[in-house]
């Protein structure tokens, strides 16, 4: 099942400035829940269906990022042919870092290039969601705190990361987290193929199933240490073909079984 948050437009009848939850039917309508997203992290279809209220037009909604998370951990080199690429040897273990809740965009929207920047990079990634908190989780025990999965653009500011010898301001600009357009609750993981494209051009071509740790071992690796929260985000790593947008570009991604993730970079004035 597709989940998403929406509002609805302005100009649409409907409009109340309320943010909604809902999902994706079969015949592309979004369907309104009551209550929030989070909500129906595990619940039975029956329970799901005793709680519809409206029925929406995609053309009269909005869609916004489908989580608030308190935090995005992503993982660096999580691709056997991301590592090809690069010539480096696969690492012994998930290589993490924050990106903070102030860098969370939604798809349709501008992604600000700043001013103080010279170079800002794409990576496109399959996000785990978080359902309910979770600490030391084990491996085996990983898929019962699994939401779903969505799409992240990890966007860098690669002047940034480079000059500073370390990753935080770099992947920390605002905005530079759009997420969605849904969570997707059924599907494999390793089996999605991956696509990134910049004005309709392929840059990125992969399958999840090149990772190097599985989203489970990714979820019991940071839970060792570290508390997630339901609706955090876990960015699992980027595949090979990670460039370079120009002011003005439109930056898509794409995994089969969620959608497409459509931004724009536009100059900040």
């Amino acid at each position: 099942m597709k989940f998403l948050r929406f509002k609805n437009k302005a100009d649409s009848l409907n409009d109340d400035g309320q943010i909604k939850s809902g999902f994706l039917d079969d015949d592309n309508k979004i369907i309104e829940l009551k209550g929030d997203i989070l909500d129906y992290f595990n619940k039975d279809i029956k329970s799901i269906l005793d709680n519809m209220i409206a029925s929406h037009s995609l053309d009269d909604i909005e869609i916004l990022s489908p989580t608030e998370p308190s935090k995005i951990v992503c993982i660096g080199l999580n691709y056997k042919d991301h590592a090809k690429e690069l010539n480096l040897d696969l690492p012994e273990s998930p290589v993490i870092f924050i990106k903070p809740s102030t860098t969370i965009n939604r798809t349709d929207n501008i992604i600000i290039y700043p001013k103080v920047s010279k170079q800002i990079d794409y990576e496109g990634e399959l996000a785990v969601v978080i359902g309910k908190k979770s600490k030391q989780v084990s491996v085996e025990e990983a898929d019962d705190y699994i939401f779903g999965y969505t799409i992240i653009n990890d966007v860098t500011a690669r002047d940034f990361t480079l000059g500073d010898g370390q990753w935080t301001r770099g992947k920390s600009c605002d905005g530079f987290a759009p997420i969605g357009p849904y969570i997707e609750t059924d599907l494999d993981p390793l089996n999605q193929k991956i696509v990134t494209k910049v004005n309709g051009n392929i840059k990125q071509n992969s399958n999840t199933s090149q990772m190097i740790f599985s989203p489970q071992e990714i979820i019991s690796y940071v839970s060792e240490t570290m508390t997630l929260n339901p609706g955090d985000v876990i960015a699992t790593g980027t595949p090979p073909g990670v460039g370079e947008m120009k002011a003005d570009s439109i930056v898509e991604v794409t995994i089969e079984d969620i959608g497409t993730l459509k931004n724009y970079l536009i100059k900040e004035e």
